[in-house]
């Protein structure tokens, strides 16, 4: 297959493998129905070599199997909240290429304690040293972190998931498969252990095709706790976050307002 590098100098420590590493573990979980995911060739202190993949139009049907794969893939699971891909001890990251921040690793039991420690008050913090957030909204994150297993209810016992981490529908390639159909790929993960329904809410923010089939297809294989609908927001705090970090303007803003509709 051709090779596509994707590359930039002085990356950070580790961003590349890092990469490499995560499309390799989400790529394991292909084994027991789960989405294809570009093949990984190799990577360097500034590059990673994947398989180029060439894009058509997705279909409903195949928005419905990448559903169902994808629930498959989140089934293979992570040993803990916040796990870093399988063979890989360096920094994760979490952003664009040109602009990457550290996304936390550790061993979490628990989604709340992960999502609070790991993820939204690092990312507040971060948007704070860079001046595109401030102390006020530390405040407003840490009143929905209190309010979180009040919001979670049920979907609090779920086991930690092999998530992609950065599934917004740019990440989802779709290609012509060995039978000339149409299939998802998988691209540029922040691979880890996280809880099913950061991927399924990262779907939601950007537009992406015939999402409605993707939901009938996962819910096929693994139903949703009740109320998912009512945690969209929530787990969208953190790729906002992020956006407020990389670029603030009015992503700031709609921190804040999703924030407190989460406390409304």
């Amino acid at each position: 297959m051709a090779t596509y590098r994707k590359q930039r100098a002085f990356a950070p420590a580790g961003f590349f493998e890092c990469e490499g590493r995560g499309l390799q573990w989400l790529g394991e979980a292909q084994a027991q129905g789960g989405p294809r995911v570009v093949n990984v060739y190799g990577w360097g202190d500034g590059y990673l070599d994947i398989e180029r993949v060439e894009a058509c139009s997705p279909t409903p049907h195949a928005a419905y199997r990448f559903g169902a794969a994808l629930a498959r893939m989140h089934d293979a699971g992570a040993a803990h909240f916040g796990s870093a891909p399988a063979g890989y001890d360096g920094t994760c990251y979490f952003g664009p290429l040109q602009d990457p921040v550290p996304m936390d690793v550790g061993a979490w039991d628990d989604p709340v304690t992960y999502y609070a420690e790991g993820r939204l008050i690092p990312m507040v913090e971060m948007g704070i040293r860079r001046r595109t957030l401030d102390r006020d909204d530390l405040e407003l994150t840490r009143r929905v972190i209190d309010a979180m297993p009040e919001i979670l209810g049920k979907a609090a016992d779920d086991r930690p998931a092999r998530v992609h981490g950065d599934l917004w529908s740019g990440n989802v390639m779709w290609t012509r498969d060995a039978d000339g159909g149409t299939e998802a790929v998988l691209i540029d993960p922040a691979a880890h252990g996280g809880h099913r329904e950061e991927d399924l809410a990262m779907l939601h923010l950007f537009g992406m095709s015939y999402l409605s089939n993707i939901y009938e297809g996962y819910e096929s294989v693994h139903p949703l706790r009740k109320g998912f609908a009512d945690r969209l927001t929530l787990w969208q705090l953190y790729p906002i976050a992020g956006h407020c970090v990389f670029f603030g303007g009015g992503y700031v803003s709609e921190y804040r307002e999703m924030c407190r509709s989460l406390l409304d």
